[in-house]
């Protein structure tokens, strides 16, 4: 007498993660975490290292490397044995919103979104810096360190403006001076204290960031 399998249940996808450097990574995860609760409960957000360089690039030059980027992410999913759902890719502006940001972001969007094909995409551009969607967040830094706290001032503020966020933090976050690392930290902190649904003040990037976020459908073959 045969036995008959069992059929093995459905994995979860994977949602890939690529940006300019791991503590990017870990942030845009955070970040993900908290505005689509949902999806990341579905899927396995995963990364890969490979270098981030498309918001400078133009015409064919931007579409093999967006479609480059996308093949990597797709085998990173193969090598998990999930299905790819899609690509979330982080960069820093180092510029704050201006006719630049208004041409490079949509064009850019735009180009990942082929290389996707069905699967989804969005992309973080950052204004000027990561650092400055963390200070959207002031809190997080006491919760973090207590011996931190940001000045009354810049709370309520377009953060956006700021052109060098990371500088800032530093010549103010002196007891233990702020670094690069801290950031994925914070935001994990943010993420756990409920707080990265509740900015102070606003940031343009990271608004049209959530919103295209938002956007993403659960995939059917990991939901529940």
């Amino acid at each position: 007498m045969s036995r008959r399998r069992l059929a093995k249940p459905p994995g979860k996808g994977v949602v890939v993660l690529a940006g300019e450097s791991a503590n990017d990574r870990r942030m845009l995860a955070a970040f993900i975490k908290a505005v689509h609760p949902d999806l990341a409960a579905a899927v396995t957000l995963t990364e890969i290292t490979d270098p981030v360089r498309l918001r400078k690039k133009t015409g064919v030059e931007l579409a093999t490397a967006a479609s480059v980027l996308v093949r990597k992410a797709r085998g990173k999913a193969k090598l998990k044995s999930a299905e790819f759902v899609g690509i979330a890719v982080h960069e820093d502006m180092d510029a704050c919103p201006g006719p630049e940001y208004d041409t490079t972001r949509p064009i850019v969007c735009a180009a990942l979104a082929r290389a996707a094909d069905a699967a989804s995409s969005v992309y973080a551009l950052a204004a000027a810096e990561s650092e400055a969607w963390l200070m959207l967040f002031p809190d997080a830094f006491s919760l973090h360190k207590p011996s931190w706290s940001l000045p009354p001032h810049w709370r309520s503020r377009d953060t956006g403006r700021r052109q060098n966020p990371k500088e800032d933090l530093a010549a103010e976050l002196t007891s233990p001076r702020f670094r690069e690392s801290d950031g994925p930290e914070i935001a994990a902190t943010a993420l756990a204290h409920g707080l990265l649904t509740e900015p102070s003040g606003s940031n343009r990037s990271y608004t049209e960031f959530v919103a295209d976020l938002r956007k993403w459908e659960i995939p059917r073959t990991t939901r529940r």
